[in-house]
């Protein structure tokens, strides 16, 4: 069993325990989700299914957020916010701006892309090691505006 569905799973025991009944729900939204993808694939879920996992919800509380925010509903966007903090716990830590741009160029000069169309090599190369740490439409925007898109 990975890592981080054993500390979900004694993370929705404690908050069951403590009596914490928001974060519980978070909780057991991440777990269904897991159980979905393991009775749908039939395999057990590993570290990167379940970063993979939490990313996807992470990516949906985000949109959500900014959805609700420009629907001038601030307390809903507050809630998605608090399920995104819960989310995010679980996800690796987040790589600066730096960081992430310094792992693009990277990438387009071992990829050798030099225009918009050569986006996919790039990603391709990139997400395996921004899954969970970075917010992959983010990084899709600042590709390209690298090649020039």
């Amino acid at each position: 069993m990975s890592e981080i569905k054993t500390a979900l799973m004694a993370d929705i025991k404690a908050c069951m325990k403590s009596g914490d009944k928001d974060r519980l729900a978070v909780l057991r939204l991440v777990s269904a989700a897991v159980k979905q993808r393991e009775v749908d694939d039939r395999v057990e879920t590993d570290d990167p299914a379940m970063i993979a996992i939490l990313d996807k919800m992470a990516k949906q509380r985000r949109e959500s957020i900014e959805q609700f925010n420009k629907g001038g509903r601030d307390d809903l966007a507050a809630v998605e916010q608090k399920e995104l903090e819960i989310i995010q716990a679980y996800l690796p830590q987040q790589l600066t701006d730096d960081e992430i741009q310094t792992l693009i160029d990277e990438a387009v000069a071992e990829t050798g892309a030099s225009e918009i169309r050569d986006m996919g090599k790039v990603m391709g190369k990139l997400k395996p090691q921004l899954q969970g740490r970075a917010d992959m439409s983010a990084v899709s925007a600042k590709i390209k505006s690298k090649l020039g898109g």
